[in-house]
């Protein structure tokens, strides 16, 4: 047997990497009309007016933001439970959770820094 008699079962165009999902042209064409109708609403709600209140429009862009994140990574980055034997999904979780501490825990710092810290800065 060659040195390359084991080129041909490993051989799929993509440098040996046949066991990573592709994307397909269906696929994309779907996440581009996914993300321009998930980019489309906010924008409209936000140019008309629709709900008037600002906090719940904020609240309703950050709903769409997070389903269009989803969105991205099905079908752009065809990230899946499946993919790297769920490796990638185990880093995209704890990614996740650090993301949402670190946030969360600045917000929680400022909000008691305001409240706590400068009782006369509401007097001014």
């Amino acid at each position: 047997m060659s040195a390359g008699g084991n080129q041909a079962e490993h051989h799929d165009g993509h440098g040996g990497h046949g066991a990573q999902p592709h994307g397909s042209l269906r696929g994309y064409i779907t996440g581009f009309l996914l993300s321009v109708v998930l980019t489309a609403i906010p924008f409209w709600l936000v140019m008309n007016d629709v709900l008037g209140n600002s906090t719940l429009t904020a609240i309703v862009i950050m709903a769409f933001a997070a389903v269009q994140i989803v969105v991205h990574m099905v079908y752009f980055l065809h990230m899946n439970s499946r993919a790297e034997e769920g490796w990638s999904m185990m880093a995209l979780i704890f990614t996740i959770i650090i993301v949402v501490i670190a946030l969360s825990g600045s917000l929680w710092v400022m909000y008691h820094l305001n409240t706590n810290m400068m009782p006369d800065m509401h007097r001014m």
